[in-house]
């Protein structure tokens, strides 16, 4: 029998599932931890070991697919002109292209800036500014210190196409740079597909960094995009549908990882209420947003920082040393809790990330006074009737109170500003396979709708 396999090296844990071609079933899943910090290849053979002994039949595995978040997934820096406008828009390029923005910058750089770039760890700089026919001066400011500090990191620039042709006189044959459509052509109206496509062909070609990763590549058939994008991937097709299937309509993705929470949410996230105005710059359909400082153990301290003490207690029934608990899972990035004092502290740090960050995800609604009397501003998505929210990442997946993690992401009363969801239906990603269906919607989009609504279930 054909098999597909598909492989996510995860920061924490190497997590494979092994797909039945002719019955679009799950053969069975596995997973190991990822041995970042030595070689993958020894994690990815842990887990393929482990899968081996669970098929008790021959499968021919006609392609090994695989996406990857090791070595602390692809790290973007993103440059603009204005914060609110250029600068956020390539931001949101990055972030849905399944990167990590570890800092945006805007307007002119100066030196010390440069410095820092250069002595960053980031994987590509994302170049953006201007509309089309509008500000050239940042954007050619930009690359001209780019170009005198010898950045030796592949450049995409997305920016005002005007000055496209100088910005590559400048960066002549010094610097690895690719050219693709604005991020923000005209005033808050954001293009961010061409750069997000561009991101990916460049970590398909040579972002691959963690220690071993070059010996897997041997192995498989390819490793198609980083984690995060796979997922979206997987919302976006289970959402919209194919032309030959039917999505299930809008929904929003959590996932808690170990080292970040990812939101995704596929939704127009225009106001339910009348007498609200749009704000800020257009949302874009297919939207996700990393927390860097919300995980479950190589950012337990940030979120112990994010949280204090009075917001954990919020989520614990029984006594703990907080700051105790947190350094634990900071120093033990392995840590496996398996007491019930230790699933209890786990499952609330996992409810405080959920929290968070669909707070920060969604948008909000304030009022203002104008000559008609109160109306409201809405910036952001409003998502207060989002119907359905699906839950997936370790500790949600292998918790037995998943929609009680879940239910931390809902509007309340606490906070009413926030467009939070109110009552969406909760899905579990129960066999943890959305990286896997979004590497399948890259071959199949249609098997990968219609095994996602096999295997995304009701809580």
């Amino acid at each position: 029998m054909d098999a597909y396999l598909f492989i996510d090296f995860g920061s924490t844990f190497t997590k494979l599932t092994l797909v039945d071609i002719a019955k679009e079933e799950i053969i069975a899943t596995e997973k190991s931890y990822t041995t970042v910090e030595t070689d993958v290849t020894i994690g990815y053979k842990n887990a393929l070991d482990k899968l081996n002994k669970k098929v008790n039949r021959e499968y021919n595995i006609v392609k090994k697919l695989a996406c990857s978040s090791a070595a602390g997934g692809l790290k973007i820096i993103a440059i603009g002109l204005v914060p609110e406008l250029t600068a956020e828009a390539a931001k949101r390029a990055a972030l849905g292209a399944g990167a990590k923005v570890i800092k945006t910058y805007s307007f002119n750089l100066n030196n010390d800036e440069l410095s820092e770039i250069k002595n960053s760890n980031a994987d590509i700089i994302l170049l953006a500014g201007g509309t089309n026919g509008g500000n050239s001066d940042c954007i050619l400011h930009n690359a001209q210190m780019i170009f005198n500090y010898k950045l030796a990191i592949p450049i995409v620039v997305a920016g005002n196409k005007s000055c496209i042709d100088e910005v590559k006189r400048i960066f002549a044959e010094d610097i690895e740079y690719y050219v693709t459509e604005n991020v923000m052509p005209d005033l808050n109206h954001i293009n961010v597909e061409p750069a997000r496509e561009t991101i990916r062909n460049i970590f398909m070609k040579n972002i691959i960094h963690a220690k071993g990763m070059e010996n897997v590549q041997d192995t498989i058939s390819e490793i198609l995009m980083p984690t995060p994008a796979s997922v979206l991937k997987a919302a976006e097709v289970l959402s919209v549908g194919t032309k030959d299937e039917d999505g299930i309509g809008d929904l929003a993705v959590i996932d808690v990882g170990g080292a970040t929470t990812d939101v995704h949410s596929i939704a127009e996230g225009a106001p339910s209420k009348p007498s609200v105005m749009l704000r800020g710059l257009e949302e874009p359909h297919s939207k996700r947003t990393v927390e860097g400082d919300l995980g479950m153990r190589y950012s337990a301290m940030s979120v112990f920082e994010a949280a204090g003490t009075k917001f954990m207690k919020k989520y614990l029934q029984s006594s703990f040393d907080i700051e105790k608990e947190f350094e634990k899972r900071s120093e033990h990035t392995d840590f496996v809790a398996e007491s019930q004092e230790d699933i209890e502290f786990d499952e609330a740090i996992a409810k405080v990330c959920v929290d968070i960050s669909m707070k920060r995800h969604a948008g909000v609604v304030e009022p203002i006074y104008s000559p008609m009397g109160m109306m409201y501003s809405q910036t952001g998505k409003d998502l207060m009737e989002l119907p359905y929210l699906i839950g997936t990442g370790g500790i949600i997946v292998n918790s037995k109170n998943a929609d009680k993690i879940l239910e931390a992401a809902l509007f309340s009363m606490d906070d009413p500003t926030s467009l939070k969801p109110r009552h969406p239906k909760t899905l579990l990603d129960e066999r943890y396979i959305l990286s896997a269906m979004g590497l399948l919607t890259m071959i199949n989009p249609n098997m990968a709708i219609r095994m996602l609504k096999k295997y995304i279930v009701k809580l």
